[in-house]
């Protein structure tokens, strides 16, 4: 075992890392791995901003390595089926998708502990702002609500179930125009993400999507998923399920020369076909970049509470400073893309 990850790097006997630290160091940590040759699979959510999955789209390409996100439900059958269905226009022109997630924590104060023996706290932060040790910190369904690590679940659940509207509407290398929404954030203590809320997103083609979280996370049986709507029917998928209205979309095949997605049963197993084979994996970096961008871009929106425009070609806000300048944040010296 390593404190310092750049150590596993450098040995020439390693040929891909599993990327599976706090959001925060995702992007350092992946763009090294590519510099140095190495194959990655890294957790969701992708980023911590959009500039830090824009470069890790990036120094994958520049670098030729082998990038499979954890968005492992590219990998189930029920979503490939789904957004088959949605892609060849078995439920008509889609004018909708509603997402429901789990919505995030809170605490009911600000703690400090005593740090750990043998415990790297300096290296844990990392590139984040100094902050005092605390177990409710750094436990793993804790650093998670604090904005400096992750963006609550409207990242960490939405990576999963935005990147399924992306490729059920067949947008995965672009996404939304306009962004707005808003939100309920914790009245004290040191977890600060959304703990509900509601945003919506415009496509350039009028398709609008939604997403909402209207409790506290809820485990292991909560609600959510994606409903995809269209001007013939809707077709509903989550973990486990899938449902239509009208019933007979279930029983729709989808033929020789129509759209079929990438087929994956298994996503570990996939990335390390494509280790072998050199393909493109099943969740590529770059399709990943796309769909939690738009988690990010919702995240500033009910953050400055205003409507965002967005170019999704040159990955710009429009007309508005403030909410282009939180497309990335601050790193703590020395570390830097």
């Amino acid at each position: 075992m390593y404190s310092d990850f750049r150590k596993i790097l450098g040995r020439d006997d390693i040929d891909a890392v599993n990327i599976a630290t706090p959001d925060h160091w995702h992007a350092i940590i992946a763009i090294q791995a590519a510099q140095a040759g190495k194959d990655i699979y890294c957790q969701k959510p992708l980023s911590l901003t959009v500039e830090h999955g824009r470069k890790m789209a990036q120094a994958a390409k520049r670098y030729g390595v082998v990038f499979q996100t954890g968005t492992q439900q590219r990998s189930e059958e029920q979503f490939r089926r789904a957004c088959e269905l949605v892609r060849n226009g078995r439920i008509g022109k889609v004018h909708g998708v509603e997402v429901e997630v789990p919505g995030s924590q809170a605490c009911d104060g600000v703690y400090e502990d005593p740090v750990p023996e043998g415990f790297d706290y300096d290296m844990w932060l990392g590139p984040a702002p100094e902050a005092p040790f605390a177990y409710k910190r750094i436990d793993p369904f804790g650093w998670r609500w604090i904005f400096d690590y992750a963006g609550g679940c409207v990242t960490d659940w939405g990576a999963h179930h935005i990147d399924i509207a992306q490729w059920g509407l067949g947008t995965t290398l672009t996404g939304p125009v306009e962004f707005e929404g808003e939100a309920v954030y914790p009245s004290k203590g040191m977890y600060n993400t959304a703990l509900h809320w509601r945003y919506q997103c415009l496509y350039k083609n009028g398709v609008k999507l939604t997403c909402f979280a209207k409790d506290e996370l809820r485990l292991p049986n909560f609600p959510n998923g994606v409903k995809f709507i269209g001007d013939r029917g809707w077709l509903y998928v989550n973990r486990g399920s899938i449902d239509a209205e009208p019933k007979s979309i279930l029983q729709e095949k989808i033929g020789p020369d129509e759209t079929h997605l990438y087929v994956s049963t298994d996503h570990y197993r996939n990335f390390i076909d494509c280790v072998i084979s050199r393909q493109t994996p099943a969740a590529p970096v770059e399709e990943a970049h796309r769909s939690v961008t738009i988690c990010h871009l919702a995240n500033i929106a009910m953050r400055l509470k205003c409507r965002l425009r967005w170019d999704p070609d040159t990955e710009q806000v429009l007309d508005n400073d403030e909410a282009a300048q939180m497309l990335s944040r601050p790193m703590r010296a020395p570390w830097r893309l």
